[in-house]
């Protein structure tokens, strides 16, 4: 615990650092173009999609004649963008990592090492190409587990539980790689993943609860619809610091935890009696002479 609030408090004061302010504008650029593109050119017709998703649905368009009956046909109207913000958020959420990871982790672990560790060796266990498919393997397994868990967010507790784990295990598994790819290698890697995995869990799901505060941006009703490509943007950028503070974290702690790995003494290799030579030697064979039982033969 007490290595976990170091590195925290370590990677909450590394984000006021000018060049890690620098940094994160940089996925903020890259997203906040996806966004507002695909806002400009394809939000009608999502709405579109969406509403006539539901209204083919027996049972969502009885409720929204339940609707229109009890005179709230605006809400009806709503519907529909709600549902489309709701499921991009995720979405975003994600690709907002992804970006962190890609464009932002290795400069921010240059930072850590530099400033705090020095000295410690870079290993090369992993290139930058494994960790990039291997994180975007990992976030499309995500979604998926993502999509299929959404009957589970009717449940009340559920919906404040499910994405942030699933986030939460999305950041663990992306940037306790990311962190440790330049400096440790592989199995230098593995062990340390072994033996720290529950400390480095712990950051990942604190992380994707975090992650979970930018949707607050979304509890102003009606209105955020209006602004939603802007909002977007805001929340990729909100993301974007989250995620970097926990890859700063998973650096620090992941560096302490590989430098004190390396000072530990190797394992001592079990003794061995060593055994003389003339122990091992076999007894000499007498000779044909000597031997019983035959008799000498005279000379001629």
């Amino acid at each position: 615990m007490k290595d976990l609030l170091d590195a925290c408090w370590r990677a909450a004061a590394y984000c006021l650092h000018p060049r890690v302010i620098l940094w994160s504008l940089l996925p903020l650029a890259v997203a906040a173009a996806m966004v507002l593109a695909l806002g400009w050119w394809y939000w009608e017709p999502a709405v579109a999609a969406v509403r006539a998703t539901l209204e083919q649905w027996a049972l969502v368009a009885s409720f929204l004649g339940w609707l229109d009956s009890i005179g709230m046909a605006s809400l009806r109207a709503l519907l529909a963008p709600l549902l489309l913000v709701v499921l991009a958020v995720p979405v975003v959420v994600m690709v907002s990592l992804l970006l962190v990871a890609w464009l932002m982790t290795p400069a921010l672990v240059r930072l850590v090492a530099q400033r705090r560790f020095p000295a410690l060796e870079r290993k090369h266990g992993a290139g930058w190409w494994a960790g990039a498919f291997r994180s975007l393997a990992l976030t499309l397994l995500a979604l998926l587990l993502l999509a299929l868990s959404v009957p589970l967010w009717l449940v009340p507790p559920m919906v404040m539980v499910l994405p942030p784990l699933l986030w939460g295990w999305l950041t663990y598994q992306v940037m306790s790689f990311d962190v440790l790819a330049a400096h440790a290698s592989r199995d230098e890697r593995v062990q340390l993943l072994r033996e720290q995995r529950w400390p480095l869990l712990a950051i990942g799901v604190c992380a994707g609860y975090l992650g979970a505060a930018p949707a607050l941006l979304w509890a102003a009703g009606a209105l955020t619809l209006v602004f939603a490509p802007l909002l977007l943007v805001a929340s990729v950028w909100l993301y974007t610091l989250v995620f970097a503070f926990s890859a700063l974290w998973f650096a620090h702690f992941a560096l302490a935890a590989l430098q004190r790995q390396r000072a530990q003494p190797p394992a001592a290799a079990p003794d061995v009696e060593l055994v003389p030579d003339a122990a091992l030697r076999l007894p000499a064979e007498p000779a044909a002479d000597a031997r019983p039982g035959l008799p000498k033969l005279p000379a001629p």
